[in-house]
This record gives C-alpha cells, sequence and structure tokens, in this order.
C-alpha cells in the first residue's frame, strides 16, 4: 500500500490537504493524524470495512474497543443512548481536551468499533488539525493511537510514519503532541461513576466536578475490556523496561549497580537526577517540579531508546504528584519487571 503523507501547520492549516484527507475517511480509508494526546489511526467509525482497517493495520486485538472522535457534545448525542446529565458537566469543564467518556451505544455503531460491547467511548479533541478533519468528514473517527500495536504510542508525526507508512492510506505529520499521554477514559454507564484510564486529565480534578467518582483501573482479563490500555500489554519498547521504586538516592544506586557490567542500558530520569547515573545512555523525561513535560516525553523517550539498540532500559519511578498515575500507567503495563528498593 502506498501512504501519501501530507505535512500540515497547525497555525496555517492547509485546508487543501484535510479535504483531501476526510475524502480518504469518507471512502473507507484509513488516515493517521495527530491529537493534543497522541496521534490516532483514523476511520469512519460508522463503516465496518473501514474500522477493520484499523486492526489490521495495527495488528490490534479485535476486542479492544476504540475511541469515537466527534466535534461537539451535541455529536455524542447522535451515536449514544442514555446521557447522563453529569456528561454535560465534565463536558463543560473538560472539553475539548484529553477526555474520553463512555455510554451506551446506539445500533448504528458497529460492534466491531467497541470490541463487541453495548457501550462505546467518545471524545472531543481539542487539536486544531484533528477537529478540522472532523467536521470537515461530518462522521465520527474511531482512532486508537497510531502505532503498530503494543509498542510505545506516537507523539511525533516520524514516529507515526516509521510504524505505519506502507499500512495505511494517508498519515497527518504535525510535529510533537501537546501532552503525550492518552485520555482520561470515564464510565458513565455505572454509578458511581469510574476511571477505567487515567489520562491527561487527573483524578483529583475530576473530583471536583463528580465527588464519589471511583478509580477502576485493574481489569479482570477474563472480560471484555471496556476502554483501550485495560487488557494488553502496552506501549513496551523493543528491550526489557525495569523499573526501579524507592527514594532518590536508593533508585540511583541501585540502577548504577545493575547497569555497571553493561554498558549498552538506557536510564529513564529526570533533570533533578540525571548527574546520578554513569550510563552515557541516560535520557531525562523532564523536570519533575513540571509533571506535564514528564508526561509529554514518556513516550518519545522510549522510542529514542529503541532507535539506540539498548541491551535494557532501566527507569525511575516519577513521584510527580496529579499526573503520576496516568505517567506510572504507561510506564507499568510496558515494563517487564519493577525492582522496590525499600
Amino acid at each position: 500500500m502506498e501512504t501519501r503523507i501530507f505535512r500540515i501547520d497547525p497555525d496555517n492549516i492547509d485546508k487543501k490537504s484535510i479535504l483531501q484527507c476526510a475524502d480518504i475517511l469518507k471512502s473507507g480509508g484509513t488516515v493517521a493524524f495527530p491529537t493534543e494526546t497522541v496521534y490516532g489511526l483514523g476511520a469512519n467509525a460508522l463503516d465496518e470495512s473501514a474500522i477493520k482497517k484499523i486492526f489490521t493495520a495495527k495488528g490490534r486485538p479485535s476486542d479492544n474497543p476504540l475511541i469515537l472522535h466527534v466535534h461537539s457534545f451535541d455529536e455524542i448525542k447522535k451515536y449514544a443512548n442514555n446521557i447522563p446529565k453529569i456528561a454535560g458537566t465534565l463536558a463543560h469543564f473538560f472539553c475539548p481536551g484529553p477526555l474520553s467518556m463512555i455510554f451506551e451505544k446506539k445500533p448504528m455503531v458497529p460492534d466491531s468499533a467497541t470490541g463487541g460491547l453495548s457501550t462505546a467511548a467518545f471524545r472531543i479533541p481539542s487539536d486544531k488539525i484533528a477537529m478540522a478533519l472532523i467536521e470537515a468528514t461530518g462522521l465520527p473517527i474511531a482512532a486508537p493511537s497510531a502505532n503498530l500495536s503494543g509498542k510505545p504510542s506516537t507523539t511525533d508525526g516520524s514516529h507515526v510514519i516509521e510504524d505505519l507508512a506502507g499500512r495505511v492510506d494517508a498519515i497527518i505529520d504535525s510535529g510533537r503532541s501537546v501532552i503525550g499521554l492518552e485520555s482520561t477514559v470515564l464510565d458513565l454507564t455505572v454509578s458511581p461513576i469510574e476511571i477505567l484510564r487515567p489520562g491527561g486529565i487527573s483524578f483529583n480534578e475530576i473530583k471536583m466536578v463528580v465527588p464519589d467518582v471511583r478509580k477502576a483501573f485493574i481489569h479482570d482479563a477474563g472480560n471484555a475490556p471496556k476502554s483501550p490500555g485495560m487488557k494488553y500489554r502496552h506501549y513496551s519498547p523493543e528491550s526489557p523496561l525495569i523499573i526501579v521504586k524507592g527514594s532518590i538516592s536508593q533508585v540511583a544506586a541501585r540502577i548504577n549497580e545493575l547497569s555497571a557490567d553493561d554498558f549498552t542500558t538506557g536510564i529513564l530520569c529526570s533533570d533533578e537526577t540525571i548527574s546520578l547515573y554513569n550510563s552515557n545512555n541516560k535520557i531525562s523525561a523532564g523536570s519533575r517540579s513540571n509533571p506535564s513535560e514528564i508526561a509529554s516525553n514518556i513516550f518519545h523517550a522510549l522510542r529514542l531508546f529503541d532507535k539506540t539498540g539498548v541491551s535494557a532500559i532501566y527507569s525511575e519511578y516519577f513521584n510527580i504528584g496529579e499526573l503520576e498515575e496516568a505517567v506510572m500507567n504507561r510506564l507499568i503495563k510496558a515494563s517487564d519487571k519493577i525492582i522496590d528498593t525499600d
């Protein structure tokens, strides 16, 4: 398959390119596109054959549900039933943005988009290019992250091209994503409301709007997952990833000990700790005083290690406040082992 590459500046959107990509989607094709969280691999959410192309391109298990991207809260009402009043309040505070909400789906949404479930997740992205594409298409766009299944999510157009060129019809490259982690997923079909996946909006932020919200990050592997990122091993680099947890001094000492005889190991750390490590293959995800910076760089760093061909990656456990759950959720799902030094 020949993949068309469109390089679009989010501050000067080429409308002709957007219309060409919208035509591809409307005709049943696949388009990878940027969002503020990570890049998504999109297809017409109402076209069963188009949805199947997403799973084929990614090598994604068919029971792993997709998120439907729409341009407004009113648009969700076309495709979902029994939308509770609190959904409008959540949308007021957090949409457009990194929040996905699960509702009962209407029959027009194919089961293939929802992993065979009677529910569907909806999101209104804030990225200018994503919104322009959705509006030009006039359809809900089903889109998981635009990466090969299991690999780190793509936060840069170059990563998408590496993974999916030759597998999809088109790729829109607009550079780096802003947030760098997938959306927070809320299940609004249960009471109290549950967070199924932590993401760009923290538990405490949700709790300010819905005081009795609960966390439900851990999934029973015997059942179909209601949200992406719940069941399967995700986000994994090519080399084994080992997370080391404890005080900064203990973590640094243990990582230096573990990597002492292997000069090909990589170390994922922070600005405050990078000088503590002996390895030449070390990458800082950012400052611990800036959780958003660390969140935006995690997937990017894992992909940089893939390029260097390290034999293993040792990562600090990032105690960074509001975004800690989202960052560590991704790293733990990508990891092979966790070492606790306490």
